[in-house]
């Protein structure tokens, strides 16, 4: 790890290189048959979303909220900056290798005929006949409601449906429940990857 001043001598933030450790985790679809059906999600206010073009803005919001103040956004700086979400998921949505059956929209409506509000979102990409899951997130209001596990499964489905076999994404090793989350649902640990950051104050 190495530090520096940025700005020396007008009140310098110090700036430091640090090493975050993730955990590549996968699973076969192939003998997959989860579930991600609920119920009780309309009587509980939320609904589902398929992809659409003209969703990338909410998409982007619910990225925002759910990562501005996590781990996530010291790994990923742009998680932590509404433009920076709204220009990762336009980029995410434009690639080739995008998969919209594997990416979702949860909204929330706190009364009937009440303002729908974004509060948890996940995006699919093709790598490789890989299908990889790009930042599922859950604003923090909203979690402890399964909504995380329920996202999973569905964008699960859609990668099967589009005729994937496998799938991967990467979890900081220290965001244990995460970890813990993947697992339940079917994921196993590959590998241990690192990603090297600025963060500042370290």
């Amino acid at each position: 790890m190495f530090t520096r001043d940025r700005d020396p001598g007008k009140g310098a933030t110090r700036v430091g290189m640090t090493y975050f450790r993730r955990y590549r985790m996968e699973m076969d679809l192939r003998d997959w048959s989860g579930s991600w059906d609920a119920p009780d999600m309309a009587a509980r206010g939320y609904e589902w979303v398929a992809f659409d073009e003209g969703l990338v803005r909410e998409h982007a919001a619910a990225k925002f909220q759910s990562f501005r103040s996590e781990m996530d956004a010291d790994v990923f700086p742009c998680l932590g900056r509404r433009d920076g979400c709204l220009r990762l998921m336009r980029e995410i949505s434009s690639r080739a290798a995008f998969v919209p059956e594997a990416t979702w929209l949860i909204r929330y409506r706190d009364r009937p005929g009440g303002r729908p509000i974004p509060v948890g979102t996940i995006q699919g990409l093709d790598l490789d006949e890989w299908g990889a899951v790009q930042n599922l997130g859950v604003v923090p209001e909203h979690r402890g409601n399964g909504l995380g596990r329920m996202l999973m499964m569905r964008s699960a489905a859609g990668f099967k449906s589009a005729g994937l076999k496998r799938m991967h994404l990467e979890v900081t090793t220290a965001n244990t429940h995460a970890v813990r989350l993947y697992e339940r649902i079917g994921f196993r640990q590959a590998k241990v990857v690192y990603k090297a950051c600025e963060v500042a104050g370290v």
